[in-house]
């Protein structure tokens, strides 16, 4: 494709431009397709020259969902800001600061890439994405981080407070193949997780269905959060879910020992169903919650571990994407990749489990 404009945002576009989409694009929603050709542009100005009709797809007018096919002819107005406000962006984002719609570029540690995807590491309090009160997130500090960059786009999601691996697409036909995968359960996915309680070693397989529901705004106004919970398989709108269950440590006191003051218990949860909080949800709903969980823990717990200081502290959800398996979308070959515990949650377990394996 050609791209009209790079990452350097111009003071001016005098007049409009046409850019043809091809295959790797294809699919996109319009606003994230400008985003990408825009690079620099604030938010706020790409979905007002949407709305307003200066944008057109194939010399019509389109919303902002819409997707674009390969061929298709976009349309970008002339866009014209003054030299001033072109120099303070720029300066705005050397700095990694975030104002009127800009994002800060930022890499993160990757641990596989080659021309169809690339695996990253997530640090926890990223959100992957922009959107519901986060401005921006994994998938467009990248896309600044990386302006030569054709095609980048989110293969699957992570919570926002759990770390670990998690793959962006380079290519439309390796985002299409891999998100194949997960819908096939072709791939691997396990998490390390630990709970408060100690879990038993004959209970390997939850199979039980989920209800996502809103809970009512906490303040006038407010926005709705979304939940989720253990349901029937009868309940309107409920999906199966299906979690297996590895005891991988424990601080279970030995017969006739006594007892320890706090059990856990360190687990390798492989999803074999992607929904929404799933493993969080079918854990707590077995009475042991995920350590530092603040949607569905220990409350009290949690606040416990907040305070203490040192490595007997605890700031987050216990909760790491630690092992994954895929085909490679082009050559087959068996991809297997491992995020190791960051130091946050490698130091806690130590003090809570000094034997469990890191």
């Amino acid at each position: 494709m050609k791209h009209i404009i790079g990452g350097n945002l111009p003071a001016q576009l005098p007049q409009s431009k046409t850019v043809c989409v091809d295959e790797d694009c294809a699919g996109q929603r319009l606003d994230n397709f400008l985003l990408h050709q825009l690079k620099g542009v604030p938010k706020t100005h790409v979905y007002r020259i949407i709305r307003s009709g200066e944008v057109r797809v194939n010399k019509g007018r389109a919303s902002a969902d819409t997707r674009v096919a390969t061929g298709d002819l976009v349309r970008l107005p002339p866009l014209r800001l003054s030299e001033r406000a072109a120099e303070k962006a720029e300066s705005m984002r050397a700095q990694g600061a975030v104002a009127g719609g800009y994002v800060p570029a930022r890499d993160f540690p990757v641990l596989f890439e080659d021309d169809s995807f690339l695996a990253i590491d997530k640090p926890a309090g990223v959100a992957v994405h922009g959107g519901s009160g986060v401005s921006f997130g994994v998938i467009e500090q990248l896309r600044m981080a990386r302006p030569q960059a054709r095609f980048l786009e989110l293969v699957h999601r992570l919570d926002r407070e759990t770390s670990g691996i998690l793959l962006v697409a380079k290519k439309r036909s390796a985002l299409k193949n891999l998100q194949d995968q997960f819908r096939e359960r072709e791939t691997g996915k396990t998490y390390l997780a630990l709970v408060s309680g100690h879990w038993p070693t004959n209970k390997k397989v939850l199979d039980k269905p989920l209800l996502k529901y809103l809970l009512p705004a906490a303040q006038p106004g407010g926005a709705e959060e979304r939940r989720v919970k253990v349901a029937t398989r009868e309940q309107e709108g409920a999906m199966s879910a299906l979690t297996l269950v590895k005891v991988r440590a424990s601080n279970l006191p030995a017969p006739g020992a006594a007892a320890v003051v706090r059990p856990y218990s360190l687990l390798e949860v492989t999803i074999k169903t992607g929904r929404t909080h799933q493993i969080r949800v079918h854990l707590a709903a077995e009475g042991m919650p995920i350590v530092g969980d603040d949607k569905y823990g220990n409350f009290d717990l949690n606040r416990e571990l907040a305070r203490a200081s040192g490595a007997s502290g605890l700031k987050r959800m216990f909760l790491h994407a630690w092992s994954f398996q895929c085909n490679h979308p082009v050559s087959g070959e068996r991809i297997a990749l491992r995020a190791e515990l960051p130091p946050d949650l490698s130091a806690f377990l130590r003090a809570a489990l000094p034997a469990a394996p890191q």
